[in-house]
């Protein structure tokens, strides 16, 4: 029997669920918080602790996985603004439907090809007869807490998605089996300021000696990362709707459930649309009963895009060729604990354009970087470029910056690959203190064209040791490493002069 299956994949969401409480140290921000539907699919089928995106930033992350290859193979889906789908690349989605499977989502999967060309984002695919106001739930709950009260306003959102599921349900055909994608995007810019603690209990100040060493530990920077981490307990919460939903139907245990986000946190330096692990490393859960032993535990390195042909082996579909990500299928059905493949023993990961307009002409800010078990390489192809964006004279710590509110609101204002924030509001205002300008330099600052952190003494990537005698053997294999994978997949970056990511339509204006 064909499984049905289930993607949850929020959006910016990283690697933030309790179930990692017991392969992390005592001061890991997940001590802090519960997210109980995850764990039980982690529970009952398999964790992942080495899962990692494709890319840094939406769009190439779901082109990547959708597509089952690296994000510089996805044509325009490279890039985040102006993309448009190229239809002759085959995506799993489609491969399913045309296999039989009733498709659908709701939220977001692919959005900037809003086309007929667009992978998975039809308007026939597509199920909100409820509503969308989960994509603002800490604004609408707390605009809502005072005439509904805290948990009925949340339930009202909650019931927003059952409904949504309920209707792409009601649409399949008897007997069917079905695909559906569940993409919230509330962990996505912005939240409303106190809604970690105001709508889920968390204490900004139980936050304390818990950020990394990059983020300055004050309480401005602790709310926002607890509003964040609210974020994610709702994305739980949803999730749990999902799973009730599939055991009322007697739908679970026919259910491959797998559980992502498509990259790191939003917002503040060195996260999301950078190749750090804070940027990189997601979240990854996936439960099918009498396929999955449970409770697993699973050390191996996973690229996300991975998993278009692990769905489509678990559906006995045809794996296209054009697919360069392996099936986790042998990994997942494996007994074993810890490291199963011993050939998933890294990743490669990388980015080119996130905002359009960040950098002047529309360039990108090329990257690309290889992560083991012990190691974090990346290569930065224009070093002369700000990868944060330009700093609209921000970069003199002297300048007067925006205010506070604009910084917190308008992303584009300056650094304009960095999402507004309080966080990002805080570190610019407070640049020329002598506790913060090492940090801020760090995270808004130009970068080397390599970077090589020993994670074992180091885990927040705070020396960058590629220049370091002792450390140039694993700098060159590493270098060596990365290259060859990219010139084995045909990376535009090394294997085309000029490389198109330099030129319209990847650069510059694009015409949509």
């Amino acid at each position: 029997m064909q499984p049905n299956i289930v993607f949850a994949f929020a959006d910016d969401w990283g690697r933030y669920a309790s179930a990692y409480r017991r392969v992390e140290g005592p001061n890991s921000l997940n001590q802090l918080i519960n997210t109980p539907n995850f764990d039980r699919i982690a529970r009952e089928g398999a964790l992942f602790t080495n899962a990692f995106v494709p890319a840094p930033s939406c769009t190439p992350c779901r082109s990547s996985i959708l597509s089952g290859q690296y994000f510089w193979q996805t044509g325009l889906g490279a890039i985040l603004q102006g993309a448009l789908w190229d239809e002759r690349i085959p995506t799993y989605p489609l491969e399913l439907e045309k296999a039989g499977y009733h498709i659908g989502y709701t939220y977001k999967v692919w959005s900037p090809g809003k086309t007929a060309n667009a992978p998975y984002g039809a308007e026939r695919t597509r199920y909100e007869s409820a509503g969308t106001n989960y994509r603002r739930f800490s604004h609408w709950a707390t605009e809502h807490a005072e005439e509904l009260g805290v948990e009925a306003a949340k339930q009202v959102l909650l019931n927003e998605t059952r409904d949504n599921f309920n209707a792409f349900l009601n649409a399949r055909s008897a007997g069917k089996p079905f695909c559906y994608w569940w993409g919230p995007t509330n962990t996505h810019r912005s939240w409303e300021r106190g809604s970690g603690k105001a709508l889920w209990g968390l204490d900004p100040d139980d936050l304390e000696g818990r950020l990394p060493d990059f983020l300055p530990d004050v309480h401005a920077v602790r709310e926002d990362v607890c509003d964040y981490l609210g974020e994610c307990q709702a994305v739980d919460a949803g999730l749990g709707v999902l799973i009730k939903r599939l055991e009322e139907i007697g739908e679970l245990d026919n259910t491959l459930i797998v559980v992502s986000g498509d990259h790191g946190i939003p917002g503040f330096p060195r996260a999301k649309c950078n190749l750090y692990d804070i940027g990189c490393e997601v979240a990854l859960a996936a439960r099918w009963p009498n396929h999955i032993p449970k409770g697993r535990t699973v050390h191996d390195f996973v690229n996300l895009m991975d998993l278009a042909p692990t769905f489509l082996e678990a559906a006995g579909v045809d794996i296209p060729a054009t697919m360069t990500g392996k099936s986790l299928l042998p990994v997942l059905k494996s007994e074993q604990n810890g490291q199963v493949d011993p050939q998933r023993t890294f990743v490669v990961t990388g980015r080119e354009r996130h905002v359009a307009t960040a950098r002047e002409g529309q360039l990108p800010y090329p990257q690309r970087a290889i992560r083991t078990g012990d190691f974090l390489y990346i290569h930065n192809f224009a070093p002369d470029r700000w990868p944060m964006g330009d700093p609209q004279g921000l970069d003199d710590i002297h300048a007067t910056a925006p205010s506070v509110e604009d910084l917190t609101q308008n992303t584009r204002i300056a650094y304009p690959d960095l999402d507004a924030s309080p966080t990002k509001a805080y570190m610019i205002h407070h640049r020329a203190e002598d506790a913060i300008r090492p940090v801020f330099e760090i995270g808004f600052g130009k970068r080397p064209r390599e970077e090589l952190y020993d994670l074992r003494v180091d885990p927040h990537y705070m020396n960058n040791i590629a220049d370091d005698p002792e450390y140039d053997p694993i700098r060159k294999e590493l270098a060596a490493n990365l290259m060859q994978t990219l010139r084995d997949q045909n990376d535009p970056r090394l294997v085309e002069s000029p490389c198109r990511f330099e030129h319209a339509p990847y650069a510059g204006p694009v015409e949509n």
